[in-house]
């Protein structure tokens, strides 16, 4: 089993940038692959980026050069750091923790999710 909770969300004007943090609990959080989805009102949740427990990396092209996914695996925490943010990146977004890949499938644990909002 494995808990995951989100922090960093908020209100943020448009070009600004906001950092994410996930934190997990459980001794095997090194062995999953950990990521971000997103959910913006009305819309299905998407995916953003993932950080592979092999040390790989793969971000939606919506979000690349911008979003940047990392891991600390000492502290058991994800993290994602989002720059240049745009009003369309106003969306709940979500820790997920996986065996398989995030981008192909539904993870195995969601967090509860983080609201990000950015102002025009």
């Amino acid at each position: 089993q494995v808990q995951l909770v989100e922090s960093g969300g908020g209100l943020v004007q448009a070009g600004g940038s906001l950092r994410l943090s996930c934190a997990a609990s459980g001794r095997t959080f090194s062995t999953y692959n950990m990521g971000w989805f997103r959910q913006e009102p009305g819309k299905e949740r998407e995916f953003v980026a993932e950080f592979l427990w092999t040390g790989g990396t793969y971000s939606a092209d919506s979000v690349k050069g911008r979003f940047t996914i990392s891991r600390d695996n000492a502290k058991n925490t994800v993290y994602l750091q989002m720059n240049s943010l745009k009003p369309e990146g106003t969306a709940v977004y979500y820790c997920a923790a996986s065996r398989n890949y995030l981008r192909f499938g539904p993870p195995d644990y969601w967090g509860q999710g983080t609201q990000v909002t950015v102002s025009s």
